[in-house]
């Protein structure tokens, strides 16, 4: 199953409104005018024009079908008990090193990087933004947790532990 929030449903409906109307006006009139400069055999701007116009129709239909399969996730609960679609949630780095030798170092140690995810559906995802869906690994391991509970990720330089600080 796929999700979506409304603000996420919105940008597709305005997309798929103008692929619908202003898109296919400016691709019939790339048409018209390419047709009337000749043979269409050899003729580039044609070409192109109908390039555009596969495009554009098939991305009105994975639009449809888009919209059509996603489910609308509802804005998260007021006290929420673990992390689910919608959830903002604010994690810790977690240091786990339990060596001697790195006790010492981190004793002084500043406080510790903490970073704000949403957990989105896979068509919103967007991490720079701090949006990652619930199907990335990041997403997939947060999921279903609580607040305190230490999750570790697998990145693709090493391991990463998250300490899950609220969740909104």
């Amino acid at each position: 199953m796929k999700y979506i929030s409304s603000e996420g449903l919105k940008k597709l409906k305005k997309e798929l409104e103008e692929r619908r109307t202003i898109k296919r006006q400016e691709i019939a009139q790339h048409l018209e005018e390419a047709k009337a400069l000749g043979d269409l055999a050899e003729n580039t701007e044609y070409a192109a024009a109908k390039e555009a116009q596969a495009f554009n129709e098939g991305r009105i239909l994975e639009l449809e079908r888009i919209i059509k399969e996603t489910s609308l996730v509802r804005p998260g609960r007021k006290r929420q008990q673990q992390v689910e679609i919608g959830s903002v949630i604010e994690v810790e780095l977690v240091d786990r090193t339990n060596s001697p030798k790195f006790k010492d170092l981190f004793k002084k140690r500043p406080p510790a990087k903490r970073q704000v995810f949403t957990i989105v559906g896979s068509q919103e995802a967007d991490p720079s933004q701090g949006k990652i869906s619930n199907e990335s690994p990041l997403g997939q391991a947060f999921f279903g947790h609580r607040v305190d509970d230490i999750i570790e990720v697998e990145t693709p330089k090493k391991k990463v532990n998250y300490k899950i600080v609220k969740i909104k």
